[in-house]
């Protein structure tokens, strides 16, 4: 395990005062402060700092694991440095606790997964029916008795490290007179049947992510479901990811937004130098859950706010109920708000998948800029590709097309196309500019760019592209290459940054 590095800017050397964990590194730094490309997972302050030293702190840095101790006044400058990376203040007195108890939970490389649809077994005493809906969900209808059984069981075990706290959450739709428990229990390490700890959670319990912890030692994790009751039951997701115990949704700082059907919006917001724009960012097809694009978003300068999902089977696209996209709109709203910026001080990016966030809630925050890499929209037309001309290559859109128009016929498809289109087609982008490098022989959507054109109704509208040969995943670097020299054109030339 990679151990959690500290920068301590103070007086008396931490290694020598405190006793230091064997998983936390500090480095001591009594005046001068040298510029290093890496980036500490927590910083220290104990005295007020130089103009050069908190800029190399503030790009040696991240937000939210920035401290200063309470045993000085900060001056105008640490205020600054404060304020940027949303710092905290801890008690002198509580530093060895701190070392003990919370650094553990700074560790630098987020994790987060979610079973397969395909890893789920089916108790073999259940009678009902069952039926599976794709990779999405399995649904289940029948009795399942009087008193709790298990129904459903996870096949693919997860190791849990001495210590280590995984947070899950699960997914799933049920009629009233269903009620479900799950049980996770850690079997010891090598041991096909010796129990070393186990956990149960109750319908309450299961509204919120749930958390174990390995107080035991090391061991992998079995996870199973059990019901009672009569009627049916989806088993959606069931979704494992490193705890940070409150500390944040995979990044320090990260805040997880949910809705009453139990979808998820995750975002990241990082203050930047606090002067526009906002600069927001969503993550694209990815199974493995988290943020994405943090470094590249960072080297912007600018208030950046990452936006990612981890519905179906490598993200939903960012479409959903209408709860779920008010709440979309909302998110990003509270954060210009946060800032005191308004929309033509905004920018909405994304490349693959999230080219259908920025574009779909673009149509709702009307910004500055959006800037697209491998634009798609028409997901119908991309769920048609997968018989032909891209066999097998993205089954999750099945599933969308499915999911989001009731069925896998043309009429579907150009439901789903409409979806996203009569979104566009009916927004005042006037004051927008479209920004978007997009592939010619594009296997899933196209004719995205295309229609992007003509489909765009506003006067003065503006539009930049740029078109590379290949198919949708030829040529990321080229597109990724674009993508941050338009964003730094835009806020150079627009933003005078």
């Amino acid at each position: 395990m990679n151990k959690i590095r500290i920068l301590q800017m103070g007086i008396e050397d931490w290694n020598e005062k405190y006793n230091i964990p064997e998983d936390v590194k500090v480095t001591f730094c009594p005046e001068e402060l040298k510029k290093e490309k890496l980036i500490y997972e927590i910083v220290f302050i104990e005295h007020n700092l130089t103009e050069a030293q908190a800029k190399v702190v503030y790009d040696m840095s991240m937000s939210y694991c920035l401290f200063a101790l309470d045993s000085f006044d900060m001056d105008d400058i640490t205020k600054k440095l404060f304020e940027r990376r949303m710092g905290k203040v801890l008690a002198a007195n509580d530093v060895q606790d701190f070392l003990d108890n919370r650094a553990k939970d700074y560790y630098g490389n987020p994790y987060g997964e979610k079973f397969r649809p395909g890893s789920i077994g089916i108790a073999q005493g259940f009678k009902g029916s069952i039926k599976w809906n794709g990779q999405f969900s399995v649904s289940l209808e029948g009795d399942y008795g009087d008193s709790f059984n298990q129904i459903a069981f996870w096949r693919t075990n997860i190791p849990l490290e001495k210590n280590q706290a995984i947070e899950f959450w699960l997914e799933y739709k049920k009629a009233a007179d269903i009620e479900i428990k799950l049980t996770i229990k850690q079997f010891v390490s090598g041991s096909l049947s010796d129990v070393m700890d186990s956990w149960e959670f109750s319908e309450e319990d299961l509204k919120e992510p749930v958390v174990i912890e390995g107080e035991k030692g090391n061991g992998p994790i079995f996870c199973s479901l059990s019901a009672s009751g009569k009627g049916k039951l989806d088993i959606i997701a069931l979704h494992d990811r490193h705890s940070r115990r409150g500390l944040g949704a995979f990044m320090v700082g990260g805040e997880r937004h949910v809705t009453s059907e139990r979808e998820e919006i995750f975002s990241y917001f990082d203050p930047g130098d606090l002067k526009p724009p906002l600069a927001v960012y969503f993550s694209g097809y990815k199974t493995q859950e988290g943020f994405e694009g943090y470094y590249m978003m960072r080297k912007m300068g600018c208030p950046f706010l990452l936006i990612a999902e981890q519905r179906f089977e490598g993200g939903g696209f960012y479409m959903g109920s209408p709860e779920y996209e008010r709440l979309m709109v909302d998110v990003i709203d509270s954060y210009l708000n946060k800032l005191g910026f308004y929309p033509e001080e905004l920018i909405l990016s994304g490349i693959s998948m999230g080219t259908i966030g920025s574009a779909y809630y673009g149509c709702d925050l009307r910004p500055h800029a959006l800037i697209l890499g491998k634009p798609l929209a028409s997901l119908g037309d991309i769920a048609a590709n997968e018989r032909i001309n891209r066999p097998k290559g993205f089954p999750t859109s099945l599933d969308l097309l499915r999911h989001y128009a009731g069925g896998m016929d043309k009429k579907a498809i150009n439901e789903l196309n409409e979806r996203y289109w009569n979104k566009i087609r009916n927004t005042d982008f006037s004051h927008t500019k479209f920004i978007v490098s997009y592939m010619f022989e594009d296997d899933y959507d196209s004719t995205a760019y295309n229609k992007l054109l003509s489909e765009l109704n506003s006067a003065g509208v503006q539009v930049y592209g740029k078109g590379l040969h290949g198919r949708h995943n030829d040529n990321s670097g080229g597109i990724a290459a674009w993508f941050k020299g338009q964003y730094d054109r835009v806020l150079r030339e627009d933003f005078n940054r």
